[in-house]
């Protein structure tokens, strides 16, 4: 089957801690709606990058809304060597040559800039495999850190080229964000969480998941592909008024 990650390209329930969007309280306002969004992405996909931050700036525009967020892996290149692959020949292999890589490359950094994204692929020397990278997102959120660590990592690999496939390096950025580096470093020796990843890939395949960034809203309504902030507002109503009594 073949995996997307591109601009249109459930879950684990032994949940760690969701992710609220903090947002500022009023206590003369209605009562905040909930959202439940699961956001299905690889931690190496550049619009996997722009599309949640996408969904930063689209929740912000919406303080009627308390969302909880949940990261759930899928792996674009689940047989890409533990090492990783030079970065160009994952190139070659993946779109036949630098010429065609190099043209979606400028695309991305020109949407990348209006989200605040400074894409560097030209820092990027290997492309990791981003099981490890996954897994620490599991560690970061059984601390409620899920969504700063997932930030942490799309920098560091999309910004500074970082191999975020490296466990020093995964356990320098854990510590960045406040995680405890000796406990962040055992962890990632130990394969905690691998199963896990795994089983969560399968099931994001399983129930129709081909392409990312995918986000699911309130377990029944999914959008896949780094959609603009505009589009994911009007699927926030349309998952709200399918809950409402």
């Amino acid at each position: 089957m073949k995996r997307y990650c591109g601009p249109g390209a459930a879950v684990n329930r032994d949940k760690p801690r969701p992710a609220r969007y903090p947002v500022a309280v009023n206590l003369v306002a209605p009562p905040r709606l909930r959202l439940q969004v699961e956001i299905v992405l690889d931690l190496v996909c550049p619009w996997c990058y722009l599309g949640t931050r996408r969904l930063t700036r689209a929740l912000r525009a919406r303080p009627d809304i308390a969302a909880e967020l949940s990261w759930l892996p899928f792996l674009l290149n689940p047989d890409l060597p533990v090492s990783g692959l030079p970065r160009q020949e994952y190139l070659v292999r993946k779109f036949g040559g630098e010429e065609r890589a190099r043209r979606l490359q400028a695309t991305l950094a020109d949407l990348g800039r209006a989200e605040g994204i400074g894409f560097r692929f030209d820092l990027i020397r290997r492309m990791p495999n981003s099981l490890d990278a996954h897994r620490l997102v599991r560690w970061a959120a059984m601390h409620g850190m899920a969504g700063e660590m997932v930030e942490r990592l799309f920098t560091a690999f999309f910004t500074e080229g970082q191999d975020i496939g490296d466990p020093s390096v995964l356990t320098l950025l854990a510590a960045e964000i406040g995680l405890d580096p000796l406990h962040s470093r055992r962890f990632l020796a130990s394969g905690a969480e691998a199963a896990t990843v795994h089983a969560e890939n399968l099931r994001a395949h399983r129930i129709g998941i081909s392409g990312v960034p995918c986000f699911v809203l309130n377990g029944r309504h999914a959008i896949a592909g780094a959609q603009e902030a505009e589009v994911l507002d009007r699927m926030f109503d349309v998952a709200l008024a399918d809950q409402a009594p």
